[in-house]
């Protein structure tokens, strides 16, 4: 962990923010929209991700290590609402 910045919660309306140096934030990787979450008594800032961020590339090293097959394959059966409605 880097040595740490010191800076002030400044008042925003009812809110409080502080202002994060550009350095900090380009080393981290933040963008326009973050996601905040308080844990063990410390909020972490985070970059937003997409919804499945990353999924393709865990999805291709399953494949490459051969762990990309159904785990109860042969039990999975179909409905006519599948087979009728669904757009495959």
């Amino acid at each position: 962990m880097g040595a740490g910045i010191k800076t002030r919660i400044v008042k925003i309306g009812n809110s409080r923010g502080i202002r994060i140096p550009k350095p900090l934030l380009d080393q981290a990787d933040i963008g326009e929209e973050v996601e905040l979450e308080v844990r063990d008594g410390q909020l972490i800032i985070r970059q937003l991700r997409e919804p499945r961020y990353g999924w393709d590339d865990q999805f291709a090293e399953m494949a490459v290590k051969g762990d990309d097959h159904l785990l109860a394959e042969g039990t999975i059966t179909t409905t006519n609402w599948d087979a009728e409605e669904w757009e495959w």
